[in-house]
């Protein structure tokens, strides 16, 4: 019996999400499986995987082909890595510990670089919405500005113009009523 690890689809339509399952190469794809050791989730970002790293080092060990996909995720966990390491450690090439400590330091590293992305992200996405926002505020300001000016120019419009008489005529008819009214 032929025994693969690989991804076991479900979710809904266009979000799915794959559970890791150990099963017989015959199976169908979402059907019987031995042993489910982990999820797979690429709608978010980082893709976001957990997998149980000691029952699929185990299943690897014993003989299981992982797919295509599912080696690459396992190479991404250091899973295969921790495989090659264990295989040097049957064959006498290396000591348990020292394989522990290479497996730890890259490890440490992987995780850094990771924690580096989801800052980078977090950071990015915090940027454009800053930016988004400053964009909206000013077109909100010359929005504002626009029908200030056109409620300005309507009341412009709307109010009747008085034409100034110059200031020696105005005096003039004043002086002529006094004078009238001394003569009566």
């Amino acid at each position: 019996m032929a025994v693969k690890i690989r991804l076991s689809r479900r979710g809904r339509k266009k979000m799915a999400i794959y559970d890791v399952v150990v099963a017989d190469a015959r199976a169908p794809r979402d059907g019987r499986f031995i042993e489910k050791i982990g999820t797979y989730n690429p709608n978010t970002d980082p893709a976001s995987i957990n997998i149980n790293n000691e029952r699929a080092l185990k299943w690897l060990l014993n003989g299981a082909q992982p797919t295509d996909t599912v080696k690459a995720m396992l190479s991404y966990r250091g899973i295969l890595l921790q495989k090659h390491l264990q295989i040097g450690v049957l064959k006498g090439a290396i000591t348990q510990d020292q394989a522990d400590a290479k497996f730890e330091t890259w490890k440490s590293s992987k995780e850094a670089a990771i924690g580096g992305k989801v800052d980078r992200l977090s950071k990015e996405k915090e940027d454009a919405k800053t930016k988004a926002f400053e964009a909206e505020t000013a077109k909100n300001q010359a929005r504002l500005d626009a029908i200030k000016k056109r409620e300005d120019d309507a009341i412009a419009a709307a109010t009747p113009k008085v034409e100034e008489a110059p200031a020696a005529e105005v005096e003039a008819p004043e002086a002529s009523a006094e004078g009238e009214e001394t003569q009566a």
